[in-house]
């Protein structure tokens, strides 16, 4: 008897494939993430005198968030906000729910109201090198990202316009244009930490011109100024109004100058 042939083994499939990162994939290290080891710490630590590699900034996390006014009136608009959100990223996204009752838009508390992505390590880097080689260069008249957007505490937020800025989103198949915020959250105490760590990271910031910064400077000192010339005038106003606010004078004070008005009249007359 023939024996019977030797299965093939075959793969186990992974439904969720398309979600892992190519990294993940490939059993790799992110781009970004070796650039982030082997560039930027070394040129952070020269430039700021940092001691060790810990004390270096790192990007910790970065948040995309879609907000879907329309969501409790129109379910398909949320589904196609998480969609689109798990295409981008490759994780899917959790429901942002109101918190209070709004009855000017008419929204209860704990309607869905948006989709949001927290992204970390590997995927957070993946995110950011597409976002910056591929997205950003993909928007009409792009010529970088404003440099100002921080928040005080070394965190930065970036607003963009429209979600077919990324390959990922087929553009036939869009029923709605709408934008999304990223916040890029990092371990950076200051501002120009965080900026010098993005922007070694490749976040194309748009260059501030010579000079720019004297005449922002210059135009802030103006406005102190006016604002100064307008109190310092509304103060004097409101000591010429006092002054000219005088009680009025008492009955018998005022007939009591009357008589006596009208006596030197009549010693005047008797003289004559």
């Amino acid at each position: 008897m023939r024996s019977a042939p030797t299965p093939v083994p075959v793969p186990p499939t992974d439904d969720r494939t398309e979600d892992r990162t190519m990294a993940e994939q490939n059993g790799t290290t992110a781009r970004l993430k070796t650039r982030y080891r082997d560039e930027v710490v070394p040129a952070l630590k020269d430039e700021f005198g940092y001691d060790n590699d810990m004390e270096v900034p790192r990007l910790e996390k970065v948040v995309i968030n879609k907000g879907v006014g329309d969501a409790p009136e129109n379910q398909k608009l949320l589904d196609d906000a998480v969609d689109e959100l798990r295409k981008i990223t490759g994780q899917h996204p959790s429901i942002t729910r109101a918190k209070k009752s709004v009855a000017s838009f008419d929204i209860r508390k704990g309607d869905a109201v948006g989709a949001k992505v927290t992204l970390r390590d590997t995927r957070m880097y993946e995110f950011f090198d597409r976002l910056v080689t591929l997205a950003l260069p993909r928007q009409r008249d792009f010529q970088g990202v404003p440099d100002r957007s921080f928040d005080g505490r070394g965190n930065y937020t970036l607003g963009l316009p429209e979600q077919i800025i990324f390959p990922e989103i087929d553009v036939d198949r869009t029923d709605r244009i709408h934008g999304m915020d990223v916040a890029f959250v990092t371990t950076a105490e200051t501002d120009e930490e965080s900026y010098e760590l993005l922007k070694a990271l490749g976040m194309p910031f748009v260059r501030r011109e010579e000079g720019e910064d004297e005449a922002a400077a210059e135009e802030e000192r103006e406005r102190a100024e006016r604002e100064a010339a307008l109190q310092a005038a509304r103060e004097e106003t409101d000591l010429f109004e006092e002054e000219e606010e005088e009680e009025p004078e008492s009955p018998e004070a005022s007939g009591e100058g009357e008589e006596a008005e009208g006596e030197e009249e009549d010693a005047a007359q008797a003289e004559a």
